[in-house]
């Protein structure tokens, strides 16, 4: 007995033909749909372009800091394509997936946050920083330990470049907690130094020299001209406090360099008009059970070494 099997290919292609038609019956139904979703795609595109462009543009002239104009144009521009993407959704009728998406959005973003809770702290303090400014790109700012100019203040870190040009990166979150000392926000700082003279100069005249020295000096500030008084009365010199002002648009340059220039001119004023600066003086203490201090010569000592060898050559 011999089995036969046969494959009829007219009900195959009716079939077939049937899917077909009702696929295409479908999109058809659809393309209005799909045509309005891709309009709208295409429009969130260049509408976050072009707010993103406008944003930098008048954010940055207006505030003169790139960083924050920069953020907020990134946010917004990922804030339309969000929305853009979810209105797409909507048009095609999948508005459960999109619930499903903002849902999902939601959840992981709570699971990030407590997996990357420094990340998110430190994004947040930036945030922040951004909008409070407190300093600006190219500012000189102490935080902590750290003193240099502000490079950059990044999602996560504010990168700063120290006066020896190490680039340090401190976490947002340290600096929003932390006292901040702007030191050219304003453009001015008042700087100081001390000077020591003899106690038997004249106080009034030392004052006089080191004000007029200090006055000459190219970069002072003659509006507020320098001043000094005296300080302290210390062991060995009267400690004389010169004050003065200086403008700190680059503080390397404006306000360390010119304190060194200040006081490498008022010291040799001081010393070419005949003040003395005296060194420490060391005193020397005998304790009841001493009457003299022990001082050996070592000149007699070398003429006794050279007399004991004379006496061994002369015996030999």
């Amino acid at each position: 007995m011999q089995n036969s099997t046969s494959f009829d290919f007219s009900n195959t292609l009716d079939d077939l033909t049937a899917v077909v038609n009702t696929y295409w019956g479908r999109f058809l139904f659809l393309l209005p749909n799909i045509l309005a979703a891709a309009l709208i795609f295409f429009i969130a595109l260049w509408l976050a372009s072009k707010v993103k462009s406008l944003l930098e543009v008048h954010l940055i002239s207006k505030a003169h800091d790139r960083i924050t104009g920069q953020y907020i144009a990134t946010v917004c521009k990922w804030a339309i394509l969000v929305i853009g993407v979810l209105l797409v959704l909507q048009t095609l009728g999948l508005g459960g997936i999109a619930a499903g998406v903002l849902a999902s959005a939601s959840l992981s973003a709570v699971v990030i946050g407590f997996a990357f809770k420094d990340i998110a702290e430190n994004f947040l303090a930036g945030l922040i920083l951004a909008f409070n400014r407190p300093f600006e790109v190219n500012d000189s700012i102490t935080v902590n330990e750290h003193t240099g100019k502000v490079m950059a203040l990044d999602l996560r870190t504010t990168h700063i470049r120290t006066f020896d040009s190490r680039d340090i990166f401190i976490p947002n979150g340290n600096i929003l907690t932390s006292a901040v000392t702007n030191l050219t926000k304003n453009g001015l700082i008042r700087m100081d130094f001390v000077v020591g003279i003899d106690y038997n100069d004249n106080i009034q005249d030392a004052i006089n020299l080191i004000e007029k020295t200090a006055t000459g000096v190219e970069g002072i500030l003659h509006k507020d001209p320098p001043y000094a008084t005296v300080d302290e009365l210390a062991t060995n010199t009267v400690n004389i406090k010169v004050f003065f002002w200086a403008e700190t648009d680059d503080y390397k340059k404006g306000v360390v360099l010119l304190k060194g220039k200040i006081m490498q001119q008022v010291k040799e004023a001081l010393l070419h008009n005949g003040f003395g600066l005296p060194a420490n003086i060391q005193e020397l203490k005998l304790y009841d059970y001493q009457k003299d201090i022990p001082v050996r010569l070592l000149k007699e000592e070398n003429s006794d070494a050279d007399a004991a060898d004379a006496d061994s050559k002369e015996s030999a």
